[in-house]
């Protein structure tokens, strides 16, 4: 009997996903560029922020427009570092962030990014509480592309400052093994740095690939936990799937025999 390896949707192996803090000004640029490589990003915002060290923020009005393809997620309101203030200000850090982005741009907000990477148990348990379902550290793993076993401690793979050095081996990877290229950053680091140049390299070199399914972080987190809710029958030849997200597998390690779980199906293998 042949064990299935579960895939990205559409058969991928491997996904790719973007995140940037602070929802600053400088985000119109980045997403100009990733939508021209049709590329996804989420986006963490402080909505109770003008300012964010000496960086304009977006304004309510435009968040909807601006970050409309993509996903927007919590930074904290006011971009408090959690492990160090009382639990029930976190609670309120992040459950107003929450209300007023869902305000503002009409999307569901239950991603997060920790302010500074800080973070503690503590601060995960209010974080459940919150309803989030995924936590961004700034621990970059590097060359670990590898599917978190708690998303609530979802660490990328690097900062974009550090991703055409890291980026060859993935896209060389011909495995069929779950994988994910995380990029992170703040979008106002290409003005302070002047190279803008670095993100348009980036998104072309590893846009356009037919192995990658190109993804928001809420998308990859949802996928995965779908994939573990999956029901297996005693003899592993048959899987039953209670979720409402279809869900791709190859049979053992034969790419040329991709198959597909449907909510609410049993298939047979």
């Amino acid at each position: 009997m042949k064990t299935p390896l579960y895939l990205f949707p559409g058969g991928k192996p491997k996904t790719v996903t973007f995140s940037y803090d602070d929802g600053v000004v400088q985000d119109d640029r980045l997403i100009e560029v990733l939508n021209r490589y049709n590329l996804k990003g989420t986006f963490n915002i402080n909505s109770g922020m003008d300012y964010r060290d000496g960086h304009i923020k977006q304004t309510p009005e435009n968040i909807q427009r601006i970050y409309a393809g993509h996903e927007i997620a919590c930074h904290a309101e006011y971009h408090a570092g959690m492990d160090r203030i009382a639990a029930t200000d976190a609670m309120r850090e992040i459950w107003n962030d929450r209300v007023k982005l869902e305000q503002v741009s009409g999307q569901m907000v239950t991603g997060f990014a920790y302010p500074c990477g800080q973070y503690s148990e503590r601060v995960v348990e209010t974080l459940k509480c919150a309803g989030i379902e995924y936590a961004r550290t700034t621990e970059n793993c590097e060359r670990n592309r590898y599917i978190p076993d708690d998303f609530l401690l979802w660490k990328p793979t690097c900062h974009h400052s550090k991703a055409l050095d890291l980026m060859d081996a993935f896209l060389n990877e011909k495995r069929l093994l779950l994988q994910i290229f995380y990029i992170w950053g703040h979008s106002y680091e290409f003005d302070r740095n002047n190279n803008w140049d670095l993100l348009d390299k980036i998104c072309e070199k590893i846009s356009g690939h037919d192995d990658i399914w190109y993804a928001t972080n809420i998308e990859i987190c949802r996928y995965i936990k779908a994939i573990r809710s999956l029901v297996t029958s005693a003899n592993g030849n048959k899987i039953y799937n209670p979720t409402a997200q279809t869900i791709w597998f190859a049979n053992g390690w034969e790419a040329d025999k991709i198959s597909c779980v449907k909510p609410g199906e049993t298939v047979e293998f």
